[in-house]
């Protein structure tokens, strides 16, 4: 073997590098078991205590703090461990406002209230509320009067009707709630949450959010709230504005130490001190001789000053608010440069706000001044940077709107590296630019101009130079490229039409259930340990080999997926375990080369190095199809089937490297060693051997057996159609307060014989849990609402652990499907683009059409099969066949390994064809199938035992995905044996030379 060096080196890097990634897991979870313990169940206290140590080292070894632990740990779906749910408002109130121009009509506006008021228990449209509304108010009034304009004449004209007015509102709204569903599922898709649910409740104009695995709250309020209201202000020095703060300081001291003195002379007081300060600002050494004046200030007043308390009463806002300074070469503390005037810790922010806001302060303060904080604090830190920014022109706003950009996007500053956000404008929005930064670098003053976006400041770089072109770039000294992503991802995104306001929020549970997910990763685990011990007793020690070389692919496997910042959901657990059955079946092939070569009389050594080298082309064309399937599905697709995508294709360049590569240098170490290397045990070296089985001589069977089952399943599917899980078809939600004891567990066993088996269940906040249903979800009549409710009191009621009352159901709501057409659209065109591509490469590598053809037949026969199978079966098992995006992963899985299993075949086709000299097409295919029968069984069984032992131990919940992976893999293997090689031979010639 060539190259064992290399291969050991890169393997070892490869182990090391992979130990590191998946260490963060270990530690994260450490520190999470370490704060739980402490909390004994008190969520606060949890949460207080990881709040605590976010920015504390808690890797001994690297120095990593928790907050870096957890952003490079394992990530887990939303299915798996739960998340952030976030419901969002969108505001009507405020459209139907703007499109009145903001009529001032009193009747218009209390019809507006009216209608608001009525949305709280009713469950009306907004619209059709106000219009009913301001005609009880105004009987006689015209609405065209208010909404009728030069803007919308085409729509709408001053003589138009009320109800043509309405029409024109319904449509204008409903264009905004679509715009804003739109706009947030586009924000959300590039936060980067894999897998997010999106749920549209078009009675209540709401919007449901559930982000998976969120670590930053805060920042997903600021994406999803915000309104990419973006502006350019001037800002002032550092050194005109610490006087400012001075005498703020002095005036909260005055009115602590005194509340009851006259706050006219303190007012009075502050002011000539105030322009005192500004006519001192210019002098040079002014803030050095106050900045000293109040160092040792502080100092005295400090050395009797036994308590904080007593402190923050000397000095309120420095006690909270630590100005920008630096020390001097001559060690004297100096005014930093630049528009930061201070910084304060993320809890003292409110309390700095507060002060700014009193009566008082703001008497003092310019009518021009704001202070804005850093949208982000300070790197390593929780402490925020405040900014003086200056207002222009007669209404103190901006120099120049956000209205002006016209695209942005992150990019790499070539000249100082780090990130940036390239912005570009309109011509309009050019020249005001142009003017803005000629004015701020005039002089060689260089100043400073603030980018605010929803009154926080991302950056506020000094204008270099004139910027002409409306081109210009957003850069901060601490910008990491998921800052400049979400700056430019938001101006992108553009404004919402009508606001949309977060109105609740809470952190969710996994919707598989904890209990589900430790039983389905117990049955994962339990069902590995089975086929590598069926591995070791079939292959006798070889097994051993192939174990090892299966554990390290995991290992690698794992490892990868981390260092990528890929989030592990079912669907992903689905392509591990599809990986698995790839990784045992490239062993397999070897192993059945290697007993070939052995049973011809070869030496072992020699043997080994044969069984290597003639697997290679069968297991190059197996796993190089299955890497296309999976390629296209990470381009075509989205959510769940690119998940899956990206689990599949990495598995299979590390099943490559391991069985291909690791596994032969264990066996290189064996032979060296002079271990004696056995293939088979007694009762295993014969199975299958000198298989002469009809199969191509009894297709037509096999072609009316698939051809019945699918005709009845396509006429099921029309007619019963099937059963739709929430994600696909919709349902009621409803958030129900338990006894903390009570499990999701509990809830699903009470449910699911009432409301039926597509009912997801998960955690809501600490004591809640949230139940959704598509019990009825096509009955439409204003009483099916009442009707699912008392079916869920009553199912819930039948266990006492679980009793309710309607008092426990704190909310209900109808929800739109979660998985959108476009998703369903996505998934049916990725699976077509799959199967042609996958075609066209069978067509190049076997150089004949009728190799092609057979493969797309036997793909398309195995998702026909099981989509039959779900229809036709979908009211008689005990479990539920649900369609949803579980399964969508589960068909996906399918293929893949139906592709991977018809190419081996092929393989021994084709090599067959070629040692003939004469072959006759029928019985060399027979004989290939028969010859590769063992192989094809043997892969079969291992991957069915770890999808039985799923079935089996996994739980309720996936029962049904566990089920549609198992009959799947069946219906694969039957279709390579008996679908897709006698086509072949029906389409072919007789002869094949």
């Amino acid at each position: 073997m060539q190259g064992k060096g290399v291969i050991k080196f890169f393997a070892i890097v490869l182990a090391v590098v992979c130990l590191y990634q998946l260490s963060f897991t270990w530690v994260t979870h450490k520190v999470e078991s370490d704060a739980k313990a402490y909390a004994k169940g008190n969520a606060e206290k949890e949460r207080a205590y990881l709040d605590s140590i976010s920015t504390q080292p808690v890797y001994p070894v690297f120095g990593h703090t928790y907050q870096y632990c957890v952003d490079n740990a394992l990530a887990l779906g939303l299915d798996l461990k739960g998340g952030m749910n976030v419901t969002m408002q969108i505001s009507l109130r405020e459209l139907v406002t703007e499109l009145s121009n903001k009529n001032k009509d009193v009747v218009f506006n209390q019809a507006l209230a009216n209608a608001q008021a009525r949305t709280v228990t009713e469950q009306k449209d907004y619209i059709t509320l106000f219009v009913d509304e301001y005609q009880k108010l105004n009987p006689n009034g015209k609405l065209a009067t208010i909404f009728a304009n030069n803007n919308n004449q085409d729509k709408l004209k001053f003589n138009s009707s009320n109800s043509e007015v309405e029409a024109y509102l319904k449509d204008q709204a409903n264009t905004a709630v679509q715009q804003s569903y739109t706009v947030l599922q586009k924000r959300i898709d590039q936060f980067g949450v894999t897998q997010p649910n999106i749920q549209l409740q078009k009675s209540t104009n709401r919007i449901l959010i559930e982000l998976p695995g969120v670590k930053e709250p805060e920042r997903v309020r600021k994406l999803l709230s915000g309104t990419a209201k973006l502006e350019f202000y001037q800002t002032f020095d550092n050194s005109e504005i610490y006087g400012l703060l001075n005498n703020v300081n002095g005036i909260l001291a005055a009115n602590a130490k005194n509340k009851t003195a006259p706050k006219e002379d303190t007012t009075k007081a502050a002011k000539a001190d105030t322009a005192k300060v500004a006519a001192n600002a210019n002098k040079k050494d002014s803030a050095s001789s106050l900045l000293s004046k109040i160092k040792t200030g502080a100092a005295k007043d400090s050395a009797g000053v036994n308590n904080k308390s007593q402190l923050a009463a000397q000095n309120p806002l420095f006690a909270v608010l630590t100005p920008m300074v630096y020390q001097g070469q001559d060690g004297s503390p100096q005014l930093a440069p630049g528009p930061m005037v201070g910084s304060a810790e993320q809890k003292d922010t409110a309390k700095v706000d507060a002060y700014l806001r009193s009566a008082d302060v703001k008497a003092v303060l310019p009518q021009n001044l704001k202070l804005l904080w850093s949208v982000k604090p300070e790197k390593g830190t929780k402490r925020f940077t405040l900014f003086a920014i200056k207002l222009s022109g007669a209404e103190n706003g901006a120099v120049l709107n956000g209205d002006v950009i016209t695209d942005a996007r992150s990019d790499v500053d070539q000249l100082k590296g780090g990130f940036e956000v390239t912005m570009y404008m309109n011509s309009q929005g050019a020249q005001k630019w142009k003017n803005v930064t000629a004015e701020a670098s005039a002089g060689g003053g260089k100043k400073a101009i603030a980018i605010v976006l929803d009154d926080n400041v991302y950056s506020a770089p000094n204008v270099q130079n004139e910027i002409t072109g409306g081109v210009s770039s957003i850069s901060g000294g601490n910008f990491t490229q998921e800052d400049t992503k979400d700056l430019a991802n938001v101006l992108k995104a553009g404004r919402l039409l009508a606001p949309a306001r977060i109105i609740g929020e809470a952190v969710v549970g996994p919707s598989l259930g904890q209990e589900a997910i430790s039983a389905g990763l117990l049955s994962c685990i339990l069902g590995l340990v089975v086929i590598l011990i069926f591995m070791i007793a079939y292959y006798n020690r070889a097994g051993t080999v192939a174990v090892v070389a299966v554990l390290v692919n995991v290992f690698f496997l794992m490892g990868v997926l981390v260092s990528i910042r890929a989030v592990l959901t079912l669907p992903g657990i689905a392509g591990i375990i599809l990986i698995l059955g790839v990784a045992v079946d490239a062993n397999v092939l070897v192993y059945e080369r290697v007993r070939e070569e052995l049973n011809a009389g070869k030496s072992l050594r020699i043997a080994i190095a044969d069984g290597f080298k003639h697997a290679l082309p069968s297991i190059l064309d197996a796993n190089i199809s299955t890497f296309l399937t999976g390629v296209i599905l990470f381009v075509f697709g989205s959510g769940p089937i690119q998940g899956f995508a990206t689990t599949l294709m990495i598995g299979i360049i590390t099943t490559l490297f391991c069985s291909l590569l690791i596994s032969r240098l264990i066996f290189e170490y064996m032979l060296e060693k002079g271990w004696d290397i056995k293939f088979s045990r007694p009762w295993s070296s014969h199975t299958f051997k000198n298989a002469n089985y009809k199969f191509v001589k009894n297709r037509y069977k096999f072609y009316a057996f698939s051809g019945l089952f699918i005709l009845a399943g396509l006429i099921s599917m029309f007619t019963r159609g099937f059963n739709y899980g929430v994600d696909f078809g919709g349902g009621r939600t409803y958030v129900v307060k338990f006894a903390p004891s009570v499990t999701t567990e509990q809830v699903h066993d009470a449910v699911d014989a009432t409301l039926g088996r597509g009912t997801e269940v998960k955690t809501y906040g600490s004591d809640k849990i949230s139940i959704t249903t598509n019990y009825l979800i096509n009955d439409n009549v204003e009483s099916a609402d009442a009707k699912v409710e008392a079916a869920l009191i009553k199912a819930l009621s039948a266990n006492p652990a679980t009793k309710i009352t309607a008092d426990n159901i704190l909310s209900h709501q109808k929800v739109e499907a979660t998985v959108a057409n476009e998703v369903k659209s996505s998934a049916k065109w990725t699976i077509i683009i799959a199967i042609i591509v996958i075609s066209a490469y069978i067509l190049i590598r076997f150089r004949r059409w009728q190799f092609s053809l057979g493969a797309m037949v036997a793909t398309a026969h195995d998702s026909l099969l099981v989509l039959s199978f779900f229809s036709l079966f979908k009211d008689v098992l005990p479990f539920s066949l649900d369609i949803d995006q579980a399964f969508i992963a589960a068909l996906l899985t399918v293929i893949g390994y139906s592709i991977n299993d018809t190419v081996v075949v092929f393989d021994r086709i084709r090599e067959f064809l070629h040692n003939e000299k004469n072959p006759d097409q029928g019985e060399v295919i027979n004989h290939a199938i028969n010859n590769t029968l063992s192989r094809t069984i043997i892969t079969a069984l291992t991957v069915v035992l770890i999808l039985v032992v799923l079935f089996a131990f996994g739980g309720d919940v996936i029962r049904g995905f566990s089920f549609a992976l198992l009959i799947g893999v069946l219906f694969g293997t039957y279709s390579s044996i008996c679908v897709a090689s006698p086509v072949i031979v029906d389409f072919g010639d007789k002869k094949l030379k």
